[in-house]
């Protein structure tokens, strides 16, 4: 008996490995697979301006680290105490503009060196519900697209569902930038499976019909981009609301982690696969809490995964094992 419907994946052209240099950007279900790339030892730069969830948003901010944008203080805002982008995540924001500023600016730069090198960039869009400022608005020009609301009054808003075209237009004007800035770039493009209910079911569901049809024309439109299929995964594989945390908003544990375990088969070569089973081990050990950890039997574990890190960090120089190295060195000399 089939308790879900599995699908096949079709893979990318460019499949992912550890050599490549991956750059992630959107909705906090981006933060979700960032973090596990990261752990697997993946190099990840994720989400340069926070989590960003409107194409307008991420349209701009992937501009932003093309043009390698200067940020000054005449671009920020002041509210409640802490100085404000309305460009970025409010973990950019700062007691003092100069704080403010110096975060914003050095995350563009980081972002900016790293693109130029980078092998994929995966945008994982959210919504396409947009949050127009208002005349009401501080420091701003009334319409432009707020990337995070900052906790303002709510009359500084206007809310707007973009239409497919304009979700076209400006991502093909981005993804043209991104090809001329670095040729070599696959696209990777995911819509976030996060329920945004506070606009509603229905108009959820009209978002996110918009921004699937936007982005298949373009994968259809372009080489070197590609559809991972995260949203279907969990929507219409998973389809239980056992696979959402308490708020039926999030994806749980479980749900993200069957999403990416389709993402490393799917986008990931055999032997990609098998490095990852041999990271999990050693990270395991390095996880590990003995009850005695004096004793020889203890001993003996550190020592082989010491020599398994070892003996990886030469075998795989492009991968660093410096943490683990340490901790298992750390570990035996007491």
């Amino acid at each position: 008996m089939k308790f879900h419907y599995e699908f096949d994946i079709q893979s990318p052209d460019k499949l992912i490995s550890h050599q490549q240099q991956l750059l992630l950007i959107g909705s906090c279900f981006t933060e979700n697979i960032g973090e596990k790339l990261s752990k697997h030892k993946f190099t990840v730069l994720e989400n340069p301006n926070g989590i960003l969830f409107n194409p307008v948003s991420v349209s701009e901010a992937i501009t932003q680290y093309i043009e390698n944008k200067t940020f000054a203080v005449e671009d920020l805002f002041t509210l409640n105490e802490s100085w404000h982008s309305w460009k970025h995540h409010s973990r950019f924001s700062g007691i003092t503009p100069e704080d403010a500023i110096e975060k914003i600016n050095q995350s563009t730069k980081t972002a900016h060196e790293f693109l130029k090198h980078a092998d994929q960039v995966m945008i994982t869009l959210g919504s396409a519900w947009v949050y127009t400022l208002t005349e009401k608005a501080v420091n701003t020009r009334k319409g432009a697209v707020a990337a995070n609301n900052h906790k303002a009054p709510a009359d500084w808003f206007a809310k707007k569902l973009l239409t497919t075209e304009e979700v076209l237009s400006m991502l093909d004007h981005m993804i043209h930038r991104l090809f001329h800035f670095n040729p070599k770039l696959q696209i990777i493009f995911t819509i976030s499976p996060v329920r945004h209910l506070r606009e509603g079911v229905i108009e959820n569901n009209k978002s996110k019909a918009v921004l699937i049809q936007a982005v298949h024309h373009l994968v259809e439109k372009f080489d070197r981009l590609y559809y991972f299929p995260a949203y279907e995964l969990v929507i219409d594989d998973l389809r239980d609301y056992r696979f959402y945390a308490e708020d039926l908003v999030h994806p749980n544990y479980h749900a993200t982690q069957y999403v990416w375990e389709k993402l490393v088969n799917a986008c990931m070569s055999e032997e990609t696969r098998s490095l990852l089973k041999e990271i999990d081990a050693i990270r395991l050990a390095a996880q590990h809490k003995p009850f005695n950890p004096s004793t020889q039997q203890h001993q003996q574990f550190l020592q082989t995964y010491l020599n398994k890190a070892v003996q990886m960090e030469k075998q795989y120089p492009f991968i660093s094992w410096k943490d683990e190295i340490v901790y298992f060195e750390s570990c035996l000399k007491k």
